[in-house]
């Protein structure tokens, strides 16, 4: 798709690519961020961008050098992506998670509002530790995800929190003078259910999915899960905190085991939750990193929430890339949604397909 700002028209497109045309790769949040940026002296400032997800924001302010704050591996191939298409660069070095200190003091701070309004937490207290005195915020979002609690977490941190006016069902929030720096915690403790007294509280940072809880259909899949004798090696996929891997661990501690996920912070929570001695974490967003026939197991409860999208696409391709990781004999565990219909699309891949356990609201797959 293209869009012009101050003269350029730049083309962005998704990544990983989408056969649904509802989903785009910017909103009006996205715009009005760059139309408040006009008015804005920005030579020689520093600016830094939170959750650009597909790099619409970072191609078009690349000449200002950006630092960008990588959330996820996707994101990262996606703003890589559509930098070389429009022929912009930046250098590596400019790219950073969100538990990493940006190293120059920032004066500009693009922040697209996330769904998990911890994780938005989060960014602001990071950043909180990098800004310039008299540095501007702007944070964007569309009106029907607004809450309350994105104004009181902003005033947590800084003085002065002013809201736009709507535009195109879009707002923006502009903050200004800090507060002074306060330690807070951003690891969240979970309760882990799994029938051992001794097993310990599951953590996870900020924005990891599921921030109260274990999810439901991932908690099904640990109810119903059992590592049989000749599965040594064995994937998490799709890791999150890395619950389904520390049951396979307290089950089978002999197993070699491999964590998985496209977020950044999820594996971090994963690595809080198992010992490095015993578990390989693998930073990505797809399996090219493993052989043809690696696995003998591999469990999962597939993504299909990115923010407010729902896309069942992504854990499609999946299924194909487990299948070729697979070695002969081996098994697929997914736990899944019924209204997803899973089955159809695991039918076209595997060869062999059974229901482990279902109930009114979830199926366990066994493929292979």
């Amino acid at each position: 798709m293209n869009f012009t700002y101050r003269d350029n028209t730049l083309s962005i497109s998704r990544y990983p690519v989408t056969n649904n045309r509802s989903l785009q790769p910017w909103n009006a949040a996205d715009e009005l961020m760059l139309e408040f940026l006009e008015k804005q002296e920005l030579e020689s400032k520093t600016i830094t961008i939170y959750n650009d997800r597909f790099g619409f924001l970072s191609s078009f302010l690349s000449q200002f050098n950006p630092y960008l704050i990588i959330d996820y591996k996707s994101q990262e191939k996606a703003v890589e992506l559509n930098l070389e298409t429009n022929d912009f660069s930046l250098p590596k070095d400019h790219f950073f998670s969100p538990l990493a200190p940006v190293p120059d003091p920032v004066d500009v701070a693009l922040i697209k509002i996330p769904k998990s309004l911890d994780l938005f937490r989060l960014y602001l207290y990071q950043l909180s530790k990098s800004l310039a005195g008299d540095a501007v915020v702007v944070c964007g979002f569309m009106t029907k995800y607004f809450s309350p609690q994105m104004l009181t977490i902003a005033h947590e941190f800084f003085e002065n929190v002013e809201q736009s006016k709507a535009k195109k069902k879009s707002r923006i929030l502009i903050l200004k003078k800090k507060k002074a720096p306060k330690e807070i915690s951003i690891i969240n403790s979970i309760s882990l259910d799994n029938g051992d007294p001794a097993t310990k509280n599951i953590q996870q940072y900020f924005g990891v999915f599921s921030a109260n809880n274990i999810d439901y259909a991932t908690q099904y899949l640990v109810d119903h899960l059992q590592v049989k004798e000749n599965e040594q090696r064995v994937l998490d996929l799709a890791c999150g905190n890395g619950v389904l891997a520390n049951t396979i661990h307290n089950q089978a501690p002999d197993r070699e085991i491999h964590l998985q996920d496209d977020s950044f912070l999820a594996i971090e929570s994963a690595k809080l939750n198992l010992d490095s001695r015993f578990a390989h974490f693998h930073y990505n967003n797809t399996l090219e990193d493993f052989e043809d026939d690696f696995f003998d197991l591999v469990v999962s409860n597939p993504p299909f929430h990115f923010e407010y999208e729902t896309n069942i696409e992504i854990s499609i391709d999946l299924f194909s890339q487990v299948k070729r990781c697979l070695k002969p004999g081996g098994r697929f565990l997914c736990v899944a949604n019924q209204h997803l219909n899973y089955k159809t699309h695991l039918e076209k891949i595997f060869n062999v397909i059974k229901t482990v356990a279902e109930s009114k609201k979830f199926v366990i797959y066994e493929a292979g």
